[in-house]
């Protein structure tokens, strides 16, 4: 399913089962990562994730809060963006991550997580 618009914060948070499948500790940068690779002379298979995945996008003029639905087909997409929180928040989490961007996708930092499951009412 392709989406023709992107979700709001506030759709999210009327939808458990978004709430209820978010992979708050998955990189999101395994996306982008092969999924059959070789060890020595075995060839090896990721494990499919399913779930929910927050990263920042840093592609574009400002870094960006972003929602992914992950598939057990290993395809990622895009469904919701975050335009609630704070700027200084996602900046703070670009710098703590740069090392860890690829591909323009960043994971998010232990006080975006917090923030998210405070606003999502998991705390």
């Amino acid at each position: 399913m392709i989406w023709e618009e992107l979700l709001t914060f506030e759709d999210i948070k009327k939808e458990t089962y978004y709430i209820q499948n978010i992979l708050w500790d998955y990189d999101p940068t395994k996306v982008m990562e092969p999924i059959v690779v070789q060890e020595g002379s075995t060839i090896v298979c990721k494990e499919p994730v399913k779930g929910y995945v927050f990263y920042i996008e840093t592609s574009g003029k400002k870094p960006e809060l972003f929602l992914m639905m992950h598939k057990t087909n290993y395809f990622g997409e895009t469904i919701a963006k975050i335009d609630e929180i704070p700027q200084e928040l996602i900046n703070e989490a670009v710098e703590e991550n740069k090392s860890k961007i690829k591909y323009g996708i960043c994971p998010i930092n232990e006080k975006i997580k917090l923030w998210l499951k405070k606003e999502l009412g998991l705390i």
